[in-house]
């Protein structure tokens, strides 16, 4: 494979990581809604019914930026892993933690790092799992 296909797959690649977000986060908000739907649907709780609906979404964000990072390291790291490009996904993925930190502290109420490792896979699936009572 030749430097240029190579470059072109990788590109497909992290495209795809791009796509896949997106998809994650349009999917991850018809979930959402869904469960809050369910949820006042059961308990007529306005105040548990949103805090179904910002738990779900909070953890398919974080699971969106996840995503996101995972795309810019492989265009990084493969593509074009100049100084100047190793320095912007530095900036990106500290944004992007921060962001993931906020929301975490948003969504849990607790710092991260004062409780075990919780991706927004897990959180997704806790809130699911609240809802269903399973």
């Amino acid at each position: 494979m030749d430097e240029s296909a190579y470059t072109q797959a990788m590109m497909t690649i992290a495209q795809s990581f791009e796509v896949i977000a997106a998809l994650v986060l349009v999917a991850g908000l018809i979930l959402s809604f869904v469960l809050a739907v369910r949820v006042y649907g059961s308990s007529r709780d306005g105040k548990a019914t949103y805090q179904i609906l910002r738990r779900t979404f909070g953890g398919v964000l974080l699971l969106g930026l996840e995503i996101l990072v995972a795309g810019d390291l492989i265009r990084t790291v493969a593509i074009a892993p100049t100084m100047d490009n190793v320095v912007v996904l530095g900036l990106i993925v500290l944004i992007r933690t921060f962001l993931s930190f906020s929301l975490e502290i948003e969504i849990e109420g607790v710092p991260p790092w004062r409780r075990a490792f919780v991706s927004g896979a897990t959180v997704i699936k806790n809130a699911a799992t609240s809802t269903t009572g399973a």
